[in-house]
């Protein structure tokens, strides 16, 4: 499995996803699975990714979380979560995505 963290350098979530996204893979027994932290810092890095806003979790690359937002634009994300929309995905909602890849 190949999973990327695709951010910009003005996302104030990119971090903390890392860091949920590290949980979730220890909580399913895949802590030794690497994680790419890249920085896109110009709108042609996004060529050739799925990345749909700062911060996108990419596995085996396609979006751990599909959505229409494919795009190109330096801009951050936003996510759909359980207490409403939010900058990152809960640890949780990244523990059920990695469920349906593994």
């Amino acid at each position: 499995m190949r999973i990327r963290l695709l951010h910009i350098d003005e996302c104030p979530n990119w971090a903390d996803a890392e860091v949920r996204l590290r949980a979730a893979l220890n909580e399913l027994g895949l802590s030794d699975t690497p994680v790419a932290v890249e920085l896109l810092a110009t709108p042609e890095d996004t060529i050739g990714t799925a990345f749909a806003g700062s911060p996108t979790i990419e596995v085996d690359g396609t979006d751990l979380f599909p959505s229409d937002g494919a795009t190109n634009d330096l801009a951050c994300r936003v996510y759909r979560t359980p207490t409403g929309l939010a900058g990152l995905p809960t640890q949780e909602q990244i523990v059920e995505a990695l469920n349906g890849r593994v």
